[in-house]
């Protein structure tokens, strides 16, 4: 019988929902042994004010753990804070405690501690207020895996929603898309959709910048010099590339029935479906990095922290999608 394989659970920013998520999850029992990497007094304080009675087991370094934990119970590897967390206040304080949380759960990746880490929401306002310069997540773990490039996908139940460019106004999105970086992103989502995904041969639907995807150059050049020759190139390395397509007849049944993700130019043009599609149920997955990085799909709701008024629906599709990917490279 094979060993377990430990993940590890951050729950962001202290004051926000992301300590309560994790104490919701623990009422029931996870396939796979789950640990918070968390402050053990913030996560008792917050199951108290919850009305919860959740054994927090206390592991780390020396001391993992060789099963999954009951339901009740959850594997805390003790992270100290800052300053004391007041739920629904944000506090500059605890700024690197959230950090160092995300440190040890990317370096367990990396040192094969855990099969991968899931992540609740930061809240990046705060952390810059504190002086420490941060641009979310996804350029956090790039830079501590030293990768160069990382690729966003959102994913719900039958969508997979890939970005080529992420957080950018829209006036500077066409210069971005340049062949090299069209050529980057497709390379990484095609190889994580074989290696993390257990997809043979990944079709992949690609979004036109323009709309009715250029015209024909009447609406815009970039399909016809950018786009179109560099997903020539990239079929003649053997992926199943179709497009460039209109993305306002692109996510129509007639072609997500037979697809595996879709790759979208820029934010606000594939993520507003997917979200219409699965908000609540979504997943926030980082392609391109050498450990399985999977998150929610909202973020911290300071206002409901210490309600017990939120669903966990996100963070379990993070769970389970983060088990199967890690099962899919085994």
């Amino acid at each position: 019988m094979t060993a377990p394989r430990l993940f590890a659970l951050t729950p962001g920013e202290p004051a926000g929902i992301g300590p309560d998520l994790c104490l919701l999850l623990a009422r029931e029992a996870q396939p796979q042994p789950l640990i918070a990497i968390a402050s053990s007094a913030l996560l008792a304080e917050r199951a108290q004010q919850l009305g919860l009675s959740i054994r927090l087991l206390e592991v780390g370094p020396g001391a993992w753990p060789s099963q999954a934990a009951q339901a009740g119970s959850l594997y805390v590897w003790d992270t100290p804070l800052g300053a004391p967390v007041v739920a629904g206040q944000l506090n500059t304080a605890n700024a690197a405690y959230v950090l160092e949380t995300l440190t040890r759960a990317g370096q367990g990746c990396l040192d094969g501690h855990f099969a991968g880490m899931i992540t609740a929401p930061v809240h990046k306002g705060v952390i810059n207020e504190a002086g420490i310069t941060f641009s979310g997540h996804t350029e956090f773990l790039a830079e501590l895996t030293q990768t160069e490039q990382v690729v966003m996908m959102l994913a719900t139940h039958g969508l997979r929603v890939a970005l080529v460019t992420t957080h950018l106004p829209l006036k500077d999105v066409a210069a971005a898309i340049s062949a090299e970086r069209l050529t980057r992103v497709t390379r990484i989502l095609d190889h994580d959709l074989r290696r993390k995904f257990g997809i043979a041969r990944p079709r992949i639907l690609v979004c036109g910048l323009n709309p009715h995807a250029g015209e024909g150059g009447h609406l815009g050049r970039e399909e016809i010099e950018i786009i179109e020759p560099t997903l020539e190139l990239l079929r003649r390395e053997g992926m199943d590339l179709l497009g460039p397509l209109p993305a306002d007849t692109l996510f129509t049944p007639k072609y997500l029935e037979h697809c595996d993700a879709v790759l979208a130019m820029y934010h606000d043009q594939g993520l507003p479906v997917l979200k219409y599609k699965g908000f609540g149920a979504a997943v926030n997955i980082t392609l391109g990095l050498p450990i399985i990085r999977t998150s929610v799909d909202h973020g911290t709701a300071l206002d409901l922290a210490g309600s017990g008024k939120i669903d966990c629906g996100s963070l379990q599709v993070a769970l389970q999608t983060a088990y199967a990917m890690a099962a899919s490279q085994a």
